[in-house]
């Protein structure tokens, strides 16, 4: 699996970017067939939790996104901009489902992705477009975006190009552009880790009893849908990731023009010993940003947010809310 990764990032690296759907303000929002519920009709969504609620589906420019709104009908919509290879399904509930009690919260898969339909893009630049029109295809003229690793990179982008959407941003284990990253060495050594039972615990968490704990816990609420749980695209979706990735973080910004290009609030978030997106990279962006707080977690590491996940939850809160 990761010789092939490796194969197709190689073959990829050859390759222009493909060209990619150009959106223009005259997209026309239409409902899939299997939806029965506009982005208008919201009676049903506030007691909803990421575990229960529907799957909805809202197309435009040739892209049919998935999505679960959670939360009040009300204020100011919190978006969640997903990590490599993740869907809608990766994301923990103990994180969206207490966040979306006071805020509305939209998980969705991006193109490509999941039951989205449209080709994965190998560049956070056309990753941070369709995230923009999809947005725009539920009418939001404001948001909150929080960003988790490779979706981190699409929130600095976003906020970087659409300072009038973003109001406030959450960058939790990610990177600057020309930041430090080691994708496919924790990789190889998560997968060589037969013992373990699911690739993300010593991809996300360290190896101390602790976090260990705290990430079978973590499978265990992951787990937690069993109908209509969110699909796996498989190298489709990951090697155009990878690609993404590791092109972001090989490309120099040494004037850090995309974190400077960001006034909005930041909240960076980063654990201690988070091997893939280091947490040097976390303090990088609190010094280039021009308004931004730094939290680091102890006895973490990639998946921070949900081993911590009361603290994290606590903190966004607060600063959401200031």
């Amino acid at each position: 699996m990761l010789g092939g990764l490796r194969n197709a990032l190689v073959r990829e690296r050859l390759k222009p970017s493909q060209n990619r759907t150009s959106y223009s303000h005259s997209i026309i929002c239409a409902k899939h067939p299997e939806d029965d519920m506009t982005e208008f009709d919201t009676s049903s969504q506030d007691a909803a939790t990421l575990e229960t609620a529907p799957t909805r589906y809202i197309e435009g420019g040739g892209i049919r996104f998935a999505y679960r709104r959670l939360g009040p009908s009300t204020g100011t919509a919190l978006v969640l901009l997903q990590h490599f290879s993740g869907n809608i399904d990766a994301w923990d509930p103990a994180v969206v489902n207490v966040l979306a009690t006071d805020r509305p919260v939209i998980a969705f898969d991006n193109a490509g992705v999941g039951r989205s339909t449209g080709q994965t893009p190998d560049n956070v630049a056309a990753m941070a477009r369709d995230a923009v029109a999809f947005i725009k295809l539920l009418k939001l003229s404001e948001v909150d975006l929080l960003g988790f690793s490779l979706g981190g990179c699409v929130a600095q982008q976003i906020a970087a190009e659409h300072g009038r959407l973003v109001r406030k941003l959450i960058l939790v284990g990610t990177a600057p552009r020309g930041g430090e990253e080691h994708l496919l060495a924790v990789l190889q050594d998560a997968f060589s880790q037969t013992d373990a039972p699911d690739v993300r615990l010593p991809l996300f968490f360290t190896k101390s009893s602790a976090s260990q704990s705290a990430g079978l816990a973590f499978l265990k609420r992951a787990k937690a849908r069993k109908e209509d749980r969110d699909t796996d695209n498989g190298g489709a979706v990951t090697d155009p990731q990878a690609k993404a990735l590791i092109t972001w973080c090989a490309t120099p910004d040494p004037e850090h023009a995309i974190l400077r290009a960001i006034r909005q609030p930041a909240l960076v978030v980063s654990g201690s010993h988070d091997t893939m997106l280091p947490a040097d990279n976390a303090y990088a962006m609190f010094k280039a940003l021009s308004n931004a707080q730094l939290v680091l977690y102890p006895d973490s590491g990639h998946g921070a947010l949900f081993q911590h996940h009361e603290l994290f939850v606590s903190h966004v809160r607060t600063f959401l809310e200031a």
